[in-house]
């Protein structure tokens, strides 16, 4: 009878990837593109009240006061009918407007829906954890189509905790019923998203923006969403 004899050291560690967790703003919403596209078709609309205003100001000057979605746009409004002089148009109205026909204009990123129709076929499960109001992210993911493939959806607002708070990665750790350890997180946000997840003990990918990119590198990081593909097999541990 052969013996065999292998001591702790020796053994291999097994892990496997199970989840991957997705930001939605910037990271699978290209939110850029999507802004300016209804932006100029929100003046449009409304250029008999805003054709005094230079479209393309008009356009610099939203995008700027919207600081990549971090100012909600009650403010935004209210500060360009305000600098504008418009005084036939209300701020609730286009802030009603905004909510309405934004998710016509959702566009996502390149090679969004490849990646993850090939995360399923793979047998990863996939969730998502998004800041911001229920109604209106919900409307974008719809427009988007993501709620097909994502298997637990986690909104601020509904949720009453946010990213970077570390309860919000655990919950959705838990619908999911994965270990952290199991688990890949990806959001272009470097403390809500990187920090945020790594925090709670996930694996992150920083999916790449030029807004954050100028004080703020990391080790596993993606340009093209095409990317995570490779970049999550380095996690993978046989």
């Amino acid at each position: 009878m052969i013996e065999l004899k292998c001591s702790f050291m020796e053994m291999e560690v097994i892990m496997m990837i199970k989840a991957v967790v997705f930001d939605l703003d910037r990271t699978l919403l290209d939110r850029d593109t999507s802004l300016k596209l209804f932006i100029e078709d929100q003046y449009k609309r409304y250029s008999d009240k805003l054709g005094h205003i230079d479209q393309k100001e008009y356009t610099s000057r939203f995008i700027e006061l919207d600081n990549k979605g971090y100012v909600w746009k009650d403010k935004v409004y209210q500060q360009l009918l305000s600098e504008y002089s418009v005084s036939n148009l209300t701020w609730e109205h286009m802030l009603d407007d905004y909510l309405s026909h934004f998710p016509n204009h959702c566009i996502p990123f390149a090679n969004m829906e490849y990646v993850l129709n090939e995360l399923k076929n793979r047998g990863i499960l996939l969730g998502m954890i998004t800041n911001g109001f229920t109604d209106f992210q919900w409307a974008n993911i719809k427009a988007l189509g993501i709620n097909e493939h994502i298997d637990t959806i986690l909104v601020s607002e509904q949720e009453g905790i946010k990213k970077p708070q570390i309860d919000i990665f655990l919950r959705v750790l838990k619908r999911l019923n994965v270990k952290a350890e199991e688990t890949v997180y990806v959001g272009d946000h470097p403390e809500n998203d990187v920090l945020g997840a790594r925090n709670a003990g996930m694996h992150a990918i920083w999916k790449k923006d030029v807004f954050w990119g100028q004080n703020f590198t990391d080790e596993h990081a993606v340009d093209d969403l095409k990317e995570l593909l490779s970049s999550i097999d380095t996690f993978q541990k046989i």
